[in-house]
């Protein structure tokens, strides 16, 4: 076996574990469980205050602005790589950003607040009030906190170590690839939307079929931690971190299990975009173990570290492609959202037909929580925001938070990124998995939450 110094062992592991125990690890805080990284976040709210809406206006602004600009490719966004990766979009994402833009200045303006237009109900405090005061102030802090430190997880050989120890069980539960699971950690520990670049990524360069480009982003590009700890705070839950989680994960791995063996996934054809690139799976010349490997690949990707540097420049990128990103998405979709469900029947209709399933589970609430189950498509956030408004039973809440979590398929994000890659999913196969996805979360969790709550 290979030696290795004690400054690459140390390389390694210490900003792994430094990562899981700000990310992953549940501590107990002022009476509550939490995670470190939402006591910091807390911490930081806490003292910046009511400058936290001024600041989302802001960068929703910028968002919009230069997402519009990017559309003309000019120099000024080009010439620089981490403007063009934050700002480049498409015209439709770029109309979203715009529209978000919009109603982010109606309501930190007032405009028509308490009237009876159409315009009220954007800025009511029900709509993009709630989503501005509630939801933006909360993201943007977390998002800053947590794009900074991401590294920690990403950069060092974490991903490489876990993905070569799950390379045997890769294949036979889920029908794809051991060098997946590291896509697949990726996601799960980092953020779904670079779990879907990185098998984008690979699915164009000809180490992954079609059939399995298609299930590793759509069963594992997961909700990362962060956001999950956003839902979960949002309906005002956080002593139950620990259950909530391992709920999560749980429903996570039964989808991954069961999704590829059933259609869409199970009618994707092993064929390649380039020919001749797929990799053996067995362990490589000179390695007795999967522990072996792994360690050589973690202290390998340590080795080519640029140090500090490039943590912080990592860490920026994540930052703001999470903030100019997502935040402008969330203000839109968020808000229309809202709007449809506090002044239109739009959500009671699409959400009756999943009555009966929970009416036989026996959800409390199940009528308001039924309205929640079909919105999650359009976004992540929203059914949590619609059931913290309109749900009381603590039970019904948990429910709704984890299945807007495990949902996964959501347009504002994984979505519109698997539908605008060339991995070969449409939009009403990403429909079909997101029903699927849905119910089977239901038949786990609803059982769980009534154990939990009785």
């Amino acid at each position: 076996m290979k030696k290795y110094s004690a400054g690459q062992i140390a390389g390694f592991v210490v900003p792994s574990v430094i990562g899981i125990l700000l990310f992953m690890i549940p501590v107990n805080y002022d009476g509550s469980w939490t995670i470190i990284i939402k006591i910091v976040a807390d911490m930081i709210s806490g003292v910046l205050g009511d400058f936290l809406p001024l600041l989302c206006v802001v960068i929703v602004t910028a968002s919009a602005s230069l997402g519009l600009a990017s559309l003309g490719s000019p120099s000024f966004i080009t010439s620089y790589p981490i403007v063009e990766k934050t700002f480049t979009t498409t015209p439709v994402w770029a109309i979203i950003r715009v529209i978000g833009a919009v109603f982010i200045w109606l309501v930190i303006l007032g405009v028509d607040a308490e009237g009876n237009s159409i315009i009220s109900m954007i800025t009511s405090p029900d709509t993009g009030g709630f989503v501005l005061s509630d939801l933006l102030t909360v993201l943007v802090v977390i998002f800053f906190l947590a794009g900074l430190l991401l590294p920690l997880l990403l950069d060092f050989g974490l991903l490489e170590f876990i993905g070569a120890l799950f390379t045997k069980v890769m294949r036979p539960l889920f029908k794809i690839p051991g060098r997946a699971a590291v896509d697949c950690i990726t996601s799960w520990i980092g953020d779904g939307t670079l779990g879907v670049m990185l098998t984008a990524n690979q699915y164009e360069g000809g180490y992954y079929s079609a059939r399995e480009a298609s299930i590793v982003s759509t069963t594992f590009s997961a909700v990362s931690i962060t956001f999950s700890i956003v839902v979960l705070a949002q309906v005002g839950l956080m002593d139950y971190f620990g259950l909530y989680y391992l709920l999560i994960c749980l429903v996570g791995i039964v989808c991954a299990v069961i999704l590829p063996r059933i259609p869409p996934l199970s009618l994707k054809k092993d064929t390649y975009l380039v020919e001749g690139r797929a990799m053996a799976e067995d362990l490589p010349e000179g390695y007795t173990s999967s522990t072996q490997y792994g360690l050589a690949l973690a202290v390998k990707r340590v080795d080519e570290h640029r140090g500090i540097g490039q943590f912080f420049e990592n860490g920026i990128k994540n930052a703001a492609g999470m903030w100019f990103g997502v935040l402008p998405v969330v203000m839109c979709i968020g808000t229309l959202a809202l709007v449809l469900a506090t002044y239109t029947p739009v959500f009671d209709i699409l959400g009756t037909p999943f009555m009966p399933l929970l009416s036989l589970l026996q959800v409390p609430d199940a009528e308001m929580v039924s309205k929640t189950m079909v919105v999650g498509f359009t976004d992540m956030f929203t059914p949590s925001v619609i059931a913290a408004a309109t749900i009381t039973n603590p039970a019904a809440l948990f429910i709704v938070a984890v299945i807007s979590v495990t949902q996964l398929i959501y347009l504002s994000e994984v979505g519109g990124l698997i539908l605008g890659s060339k991995i070969p999913v449409n939009i009403i196969e990403l429909f079909v998995l997101f029903l699927e996805r849905t119910i089977i979360s239901l038949l786990i969790v609803a059982p769980a939450a009534l154990l939990i709550f009785s």
